[in-house]
């Protein structure tokens, strides 16, 4: 597994993690996957959020939980889907309100760069994927590597705002200082699930408030059309 495009920053957090022999599994197990067959996403790209939010960026904190698995979806930042691919639908439905919470119209595409550009860790707690089959490196050893960087988060000073949308993120709240930083928390935009809590929690103008009360510059949430 390629770690050296894993920038200094984070490197000199994690580089302990990485020695671990857990961590050394966890890459041997990914290297035989993906001798087997396609994983996702490609290799260059696993460590994207951190790569595009550099540690000392690091303003909001959004957890997701595995990668997508079908082609070209994943490219390394939780929800985001590669330039020309159909958004799936539980992007679709953070679009959708995101256009009821601050109005922005739907865009083209899923590609969620600006957002992880302006501050976002975009992280999914497992990493990789084997192709077209949901959470199948589930257990290997990503969770424990990101509840690493999830503590590496909660260690700043600065206030972070951690979004945890669902069960499964929530379940991290154990991980985050709830009295040095904010976090916004609601069911998850899943089809199964948005109707139960994320629609209508406008979380894009909460994240701005506490952001703007932590004396941060707020996100501009509008994904261009490519």
């Amino acid at each position: 597994m390629d770690t050296s495009g894993i920038p200094a920053s984070w490197m000199k957090l994690l580089g302990d993690e990485m020695d671990q022999p857990y961590f050394r599994k966890l890459e041997e197990f990914v290297d035989e996957q993906r001798k087997k067959g396609p994983v996702f996403p490609p290799e260059e790209d696993v460590f994207s959020a951190l790569k595009i939010t550099p540690y000392d960026r690091v303003n909001v904190l959004l957890l997701g939980q595995d990668p997508y698995h079908d082609n070209n979806q994943a490219h390394g930042l939780c929800f985001s889907v590669l330039p020309g691919i159909k958004p799936p639908p539980s992007l679709m439905n953070i679009f959708k309100e995101l256009r009821d919470d601050l109005g922005f119209p739907i865009p083209n595409n899923g590609y969620l760069v600006p957002w992880a550009e302006q501050g976002i860790l975009m992280l999914n707690a497992v990493l990789t994927v084997r192709a077209h089959e949901p959470n199948s490196h589930k257990g290997k050893g990503w969770e424990k590597f990101t509840d690493a960087i999830i503590r590496k988060v909660n260690d700043r000073t600065e206030p972070v705002v951690f979004v945890l949308w669902g069960g499964y993120a929530q379940k991290k709240k154990a991980l985050i200082d709830a009295d040095r930083h904010v976090i916004i928390s609601s069911a998850h935009p899943s089809p199964l699930s948005a109707h139960s809590g994320f629609f209508g929690s406008r979380p894009f103008s909460k994240i701005n408030a506490a952001l703007k009360d932590a004396g941060h510059a707020e996100i501009d949430w509008k994904i261009p059309d490519l």
